[in-house]
């Protein structure tokens, strides 16, 4: 009880000496706030921006094979042969026709493919919306909403129907305030019927990806105005949820092969991307841009701590007299290191959470729907632990300094 006592003392102590000496006190809240406001911004900005770039890819599917022309990433320790890639062939119909009738892994299968065609409505038209032209299956692999209307039907994906679903900005800028639904727009010289719109899903960090700004067709009316050569047509494959997306990937690799009459020792003329391929790049490139974000708020930091310690060793020459006092009356060496410990710790704590709060304000003043910045649990945490250990690292020294003093040489020293 008498060193809990005297731990309870310690700390009144420095809450004391903390509210009398009012300049000194701010100005080391200055130097810490601003070295943890620094390092927390950084590291907010950069999980904001991993997470945004990680959700908007979401949308592509994490077990969803994409037979492409051009590989996404390349083989680990390569460069990106990209000379050897333009010449492959594009994935076909009739390649997708076969991996649908042969692949067991799978739970869907699309045929995709866009153009860049202006849809256009009386006298309003869209100039960067995306046509796409895709399978029935479509919805089963890409997740969207339609809030007017409905999806296209089995019969009217396979006849090739002139239908179309609109995003809700090519809606907003054909039609106004119009209802879209039923109405027939052009897309270049071809008129399809608007049977339904998606629902907003807000800009994306991977762009083209949002569905607001695409007029989505079926794949084989499609073929009646898209040249697929140009179109970079692509194959997606759905796994089945207990099927690992590796074995599908073998799966179609084999059939692809066969279909095209690869020989065993030849190169694929295919590419099987998948989500995970972007996840292990992207854990690479944000691997490094964290830590030079900590080194770079590692300097903020470092600064405040030397400011902390610099006011610590004036307060200690100041109170030398008060300390061979206390000392004389019997105070012990660890009260007096824990009295100067606890004012740095509590400095550098209030200094943090200063700078929390700063970067609270300004993560809500920027975020967007487009871009969205949120303070997670883990920087506060990182930012309160960083705050006491820089206290702790930066009043130690004087703190010990101060412990050590002789009662009657600091009783009697000309502060």
């Amino acid at each position: 009880m008498k060193v809990l006592r005297q731990i309870v003392e310690s700390f009144i102590f420095a809450l004391h000496a903390a509210s009398v000496n009012r300049l000194r006190t701010f100005l080391s809240l200055l130097g810490i706030t601003i070295g943890i406001f620094a390092i927390i911004s950084v590291l907010t900005v950069i999980d904001s921006l991993e997470r945004n770039v990680r959700n908007s890819l979401q949308s592509l599917g994490n077990n969803v094979v994409y037979v492409q022309k051009w590989p996404w990433m390349p083989p680990e320790g390569e460069e990106y042969a990209w000379w050897k890639f333009m010449n492959r062939p594009q994935p076909t119909y009739k390649e997708y026709e076969t991996i649908e009738r042969k692949v067991k892994g799978a739970e869907a299968f699309a045929f995709l493919f866009g153009s860049r065609l202006q849809p256009t409505y009386k006298n309003a038209s869209v100039s960067d919306a995306a046509v796409l032209c895709a399978t029935h299956s479509y919805d089963q692999i890409r997740s969207f909403e339609i809030t007017k209307g409905r999806y296209f039907s089995v019969l009217e994906a396979n006849q090739g129907k002139a239908l179309a679903i609109i995003g809700i900005d090519v809606a907003t800028q054909l039609f106004g305030k119009e209802d879209p639904l039923g109405k027939m727009i052009k897309i270049g010289r071809n008129r399809v019927t608007v049977i339904g719109v998606f629902n907003r899903e807000g800009k994306t960090m991977l762009g083209d990806e949002s569905i607001d700004k695409v007029v989505l067709v079926p794949a084989l009316y499609g073929r009646t105005f898209v040249e697929l050569r140009r179109a970079n047509p692509t194959i997606m494959i759905k796994a089945l949820p207990n099927i690992p997306t590796d074995e599908v990937m073998d799966e179609v690799k084999m059939i692809l092969r066969a279909e095209r009459r690869i020989r065993p020792l030849e190169e694929d003329s295919f590419a099987l991307n998948q989500l995970s391929q972007l996840s292990q790049g992207l854990d690479k490139i944000f691997g490094i841009i964290n830590i030079a974000g900590i080194i770079i708020g590692g300097f903020s930091i470092l600064v405040g701590g030397f400011g902390i310690a610099n006011i610590m060793f004036v307060s200690v020459k100041e109170r030398t007299n008060m300390i061979g006092v206390q000392k004389a009356l019997g105070a012990k060496q660890y009260f007096i290191l824990l009295q100067f410990l606890y004012e740095s710790v509590i400095l550098s704590i209030v200094g943090g959470g200063i700078g929390l709060f700063l970067v609270f304000i300004g993560a809500i003043s920027i975020s967007s729907p487009a871009f969205e910045i949120s303070v997670s649990l883990r920087n506060v945490i990182t930012g309160l632990s960083i705050s006491a250990a820089i206290g702790i690292i930066s009043g130690f020294i004087p703190a010990y300094t101060a412990s050590k003093l002789d009662p009657v040489e600091a009783i009697n020293a000309k502060v």
